[in-house]
């Protein structure tokens, strides 16, 4: 079965009305899974203890946060009032990435149902994001024998700068990044590979211009391992996205990425990413592509559960 990472925390902590945040998507997903039967293996992380963010992350920066002494104009950068509850659901979050590394180098594939937070730099947080999941699982990725390289492919709409600027100090991390080119963040920072693509971008530019860049990416770092930001805000309808891609396109991306690194037998830990509605139900299908094609990939003969 297909390993997935989930905890009920990732939608339950207290946002203010109105917030842009969609908390809810991420239980949804998981209630989506079990009522389509679909073949998974739950597994449930614990919080990331805090002394592993030292890896990257300032330690003035990390005790702030902790003990809720950020000042306000930076907690506002982030986007999220402090509360003990957003830090656990981080720190679980950030746990349930490194979960999936792990399960993905003992089957090949698993996904988290949240994670992508690549907009957190090392002594700064910005765009939801405290700390980088991306780069803490690259680095723990390493710590694993015979994996000497990682890329992550990063497929949110938005430039992942944290991850880009965090990488540069590690040459066994390489990152390529597909986004808009006029989104947040306002300064986009060198990824190893970029792909900046227009606003109103559709379907068939994306795929045309994304497909032989992944293969690129991956002929170039020859990875040990991949980082995969499956991010759905490419979708047409996203609030927060500018693109033009449709449902369709969103599953010929996972699973080009998926096919291409289950063929080259590169095991991939995938997190959801970005996804931005009002009506939070209709991301549920788009980030359900992903688990169909990684069951698709890997699971070629699966069937619903009885």
């Amino acid at each position: 079965m297909l390993p997935i990472v989930y905890h009920p925390i990732y939608s339950d902590f207290p946002l203010p009305e109105g917030h842009r945040y969609p908390l809810q998507k991420y239980r949804l997903l998981r209630e989506h899974i079990a009522n389509e039967r679909w073949p998974v293996a739950e597994h449930q992380p614990t919080k990331l203890p805090n002394n592993r963010l030292h890896a990257i992350h300032d330690q003035d920066y990390v005790n702030a946060l902790v003990t809720g002494t950020l000042p306000l104009v930076k907690m506002r950068r982030i986007g999220f009032p402090w509360s003990e509850v957003l830090l656990t659901r981080s720190l679980t979050s950030l746990g349930g990435t490194l979960l999936t590394v792990d399960n993905a180098l003992k089957h090949g594939m698993a996904v988290h149902l949240t994670g992508g937070y690549h907009h957190a730099h090392h002594d700064f947080g910005s765009g939801f994001c405290l700390f980088n999941d991306l780069i803490l699982a690259a680095d723990h990725a390493l710590s694993h024998e015979g994996i000497d390289k990682v890329l992550i492919i990063d497929c949110d709409v938005h430039h992942g700068d944290g991850t880009a600027v965090l990488a540069q100090t590690n040459p066994a991390i390489a990152t390529f990044s597909v986004h808009c080119e006029k989104n947040f963040p306002s300064r986009k920072p060198d990824s190893d590979l970029d792909l900046p693509l227009p606003i109103g971008t559709d379907t068939e530019q994306y795929l045309l211009h994304f497909l032989p860049c992944l293969s690129l990416a991956i002929a170039q770092h020859q990875p040990d391992m991949v980082i995969y930001d499956a991010g759905v805000d490419i979708h047409r309808d996203d609030e927060l996205g500018y693109l033009n891609v449709c449902q369709e396109g969103i599953a010929k991306r996972d699973r080009a990425v998926l096919r291409t690194c289950h063929d080259l037998q590169i095991p991939v830990a995938a997190v959801i990413g970005g996804g931005y509605r009002t009506d939070q139900q209709a991301l549920v299908p788009l980030h359900a592509e992903l688990i169909l094609a990684a069951l698709d990939t890997y699971y070629p003969n699966w069937s619903p559960l009885p």
